[in-house]
């Protein structure tokens, strides 16, 4: 089953790597660079799950906060942009 999830993640993060390098408009590329983030954070939980060790759950933490911090900063740029 952990085969199959890294294989899912793995799609999943060429599909938002190709978003970030194709997307014409700035919201694609904030898109593409959120999705790779959350696989990445997906990665790592999955790891520590296969491998029962949690020590690197509080990087997926601060990795949350940090992605939602960065979006919402992308946001308030865009949003002005358009204004």
């Amino acid at each position: 089953m952990t085969a199959v999830t890294y294989a899912l993640l793995l799609a999943a993060g060429a599909c938002f790597a190709y978003r970030l390098v194709r997307g014409p408009t700035l919201a694609d590329r904030v898109i593409g660079v959120n999705g790779l983030l959350v696989v990445g954070m997906s990665t790592i939980a999955v790891a520590a799950a296969a491998s029962g060790n949690g020590a690197f759950i509080p990087v997926v933490i601060v990795l949350t906060l940090v992605g939602f911090v960065g979006t919402a900063i992308i946001a308030r740029y865009v949003e002005g942009r358009q204004g």
